[in-house]
């Protein structure tokens, strides 16, 4: 499956930081994580240098005798928890359009914007021009976004298929999804194993980019994985909360 899918082993920070971005509410005691660290045979003291690490770096804190994820990863856990029902809205050919309006930024700031538009789902036509279609429901945007640019709504006077095309590896994206789709149907009966694929399939849809169905290729794997994800999610969440003894 690894080969297949290239997975790429997780580190004690992955284990940690996976663990608590799938936990509702997301903390837990020490020893928790420590055996889900057991799972990959990663050793009780790897795992708690790294949640030393995490709590130095502002990862995560102590409180009530858990580890808990700061406010910077629960809006990470927002996006992810967003990414598997995403809020949509009819689509009525408008593309939403940042353009930025300074002309030179810090590599800090670029940095940043470059996330908050990654969580929008924003691709970047060139620099400093960020656009999608205007089909997901948005309630408030990260502040740095309206620090540094200008929004606007507009419409390509092309196909606006071709133009998706351009901003995102739509191929690539559905070739990966019917792999991990495929990872989910064999139900890996390893925790260890259905814990990595998890990971995996949630990292990957976070790269949805959530394209009105008009904008899509032929047969997009999208909401299937959605969906066969969610039957895997609650199998796979009742063995590990019993193994690790929540």
């Amino acid at each position: 499956m690894d080969e297949t899918l290239s997975l790429r082993p997780l580190t004690a920070r992955s284990i940690v930081l996976s663990t608590l971005l799938g936990h509702h509410p997301p903390a837990l005691p020490a020893r928790a994580l420590v055996r889900v660290g057991e799972l990959f045979g990663t050793a009780e003291g790897t795992i708690r240098t790294a949640l030393t690490r995490m709590l130095a770096a502002g990862d995560v804190e102590q409180r009530d005798g858990a580890y808990r994820l700061t406010e910077r990863l629960l809006a990470r856990q927002a996006r992810q928890d967003d990414s598997r029902a995403p809020r949509t809205r009819p689509w009525r050919g408008d593309w939403e359009i940042a353009l930025v309006a300074g002309e030179r930024r810090a590599a800090p700031e670029r940095a940043a914007l470059r996330q908050a538009m990654a969580g929008l789902r924003l691709a970047e036509l060139r620099e400093g021009c960020w656009l999608r279609p205007a089909n997901l429901v948005r309630t408030v945007r990260p502040p740095v976004v309206a620090e540094q640019c200008t929004l606007l709504t507009g419409a390509p006077e092309g196909d606006p298929s071709a133009l998706a095309a351009t901003l995102w590896d739509l191929t690539g994206w559905a070739r990966r999804a019917r792999a991990l789709e495929a990872a989910l149907s064999d139900r890996p009966g390893n925790l260890a194993e259905r814990f990595t694929v998890s990971a995996a399939v949630l990292r990957h849809l976070l790269a949805d980019p959530v394209l009105p169905e008009p904008l899509l290729p032929a047969d997009w794997p999208g909401e299937r994985l959605r969906q066969r994800y969610e039957a895997f999610d609650r199998d796979f969440r009742s063995l590990l909360l019993r193994y690790i003894g929540v």
